[in-house]
């Protein structure tokens, strides 16, 4: 986790992308830091789990070395810090974006959520995070507590508030559902999820990302056994009905 050495705050990085595509508008430089405490039965950075692993960076260190890339950015690209779980860093992250906005780069955060609290302390630092990122990307990854809990081992009451908080304060969001054939993709879930949606008043974009299997070698590697071992990817067609019943087509803005 994030330690404090005379005031600067020190993360700890788990690996950098120089040229992300899929990770926030435009041409991204994507920090994955290190530590979550969900267990997402289809995770495909397990590498980031340990807390206590990575690399330690200062935030003025990490944004010189991506500002390097600031010429293959474009209008809408920048910094995208990932994880892991970003918001277990959370002084750091917001260090690192206050760099970025000094000098007018994009902000966004990949998250799921599962640190936030209604606690008047953590508020109080997410809300210095909220002020510095330009947009939040959420992983939305089961409405029922029960089976988001089985899926992940948590639940997802405040992922939930999360979003609402968002919402509230009129912050850009893109929500972000991992589509498991069996698992996360029945018809009632997904309804359930759209009429939430529904409720959320700054959703810019609504995603169905396609479960596949390319982690399993990391998953091996680490000797954790896979949970989904035998599950195949959904077809187009699942998938397309998935994005219908999420109306993702109409939740989209350019």
């Amino acid at each position: 986790m994030t330690e404090t050495n005379n005031t600067v705050p020190k993360g700890k990085v788990s690996s950098l992308e120089t040229f992300g595509l899929v990770d926030g508008p435009g041409v991204r430089f994507v920090v994955f830091l290190q530590g979550c405490r969900m267990r997402c039965k289809y995770c495909h950075n397990p590498e980031t789990w340990n807390m206590n692993g990575g690399e330690e960076w200062t935030a003025a260190d990490l944004f010189k070395r991506a500002y390097r890339y600031l010429p293959y950015w474009g209008e809408e690209g920048g910094i995208t810090v990932s994880g892991g779980e970003p918001m277990l860093q959370m002084e750091f992250v917001t260090e690192l974006f206050r760099l970025a906005k000094e000098k007018g780069v994009n902000t966004t955060l990949d998250t799921s959520g599962n640190p936030f609290s209604m606690d008047p302390a953590f508020l109080e630092k997410f809300d210095k995070l909220m002020e510095v990122t330009d947009l939040f990307m959420l992983d939305l990854k089961e409405m029922d507590p029960k089976k988001h809990k089985e899926l992940t081992g948590h639940t997802n009451e405040n992922i939930l508030q999360m979003a609402t908080y968002l919402s509230d304060h009129n912050k850009r969001m893109w929500l972000r559902h991992v589509l498991v054939p069996n698992l996360t993709d029945d018809e009632a879930g997904l309804k359930e999820m759209d009429a939430f949606i529904d409720t959320l008043k700054s959703v810019e974009r609504v995603e169905v990302l396609p479960y596949h299997t390319l982690a399993i070698s990391k998953w091996e590697n680490l000797g954790i056994a896979y949970p989904l071992e035998g599950v195949e990817g959904p077809t187009d067609a699942e998938k397309e009905r998935a994005e219908k019943l999420l109306h993702t087509a109409e939740r989209f803005k350019k």
